[in-house]
């Protein structure tokens, strides 16, 4: 799975009309109304890495109101669920 995180800009007065079509489009897992130098972020999840141009520029580039993105591309994931289970090898039984 790749994953890519998209800053947004967008027109101020359509933020949540802009966020909701976002949300819906095949390719978009979440997202997210922020504070901050950008108005929304979504996180794009696909399987293959040629995937990531149709969901970017072909898709949420042009949903009217998006004035501008800038992507991020995920190498790893860390999340508080993969710590747990890093530090918890071999301790299944501690208890």
């Amino acid at each position: 799975m790749i994953t890519a995180i998209v800053l947004i800009d967008c027109a101020t007065d359509s933020i949540p009309e802009v966020a909701e079509t976002l949300a819906n489009l095949p390719g978009v897992s979440e997202v997210y109304s922020v504070a901050g130098h950008v108005d929304l972020i979504a996180v794009v999840r696909v399987r293959e890495f040629e995937q990531i141009a149709e969901v970017i520029a072909g898709r949420i580039s042009k949903v009217p109101g998006v004035i501008d993105t800038e992507s991020h591309i995920a190498f790893r994931a860390y999340s508080q669920h993969d710590l747990e289970e890093a530090f918890a090898i071999g301790l299944a039984n501690a208890d």
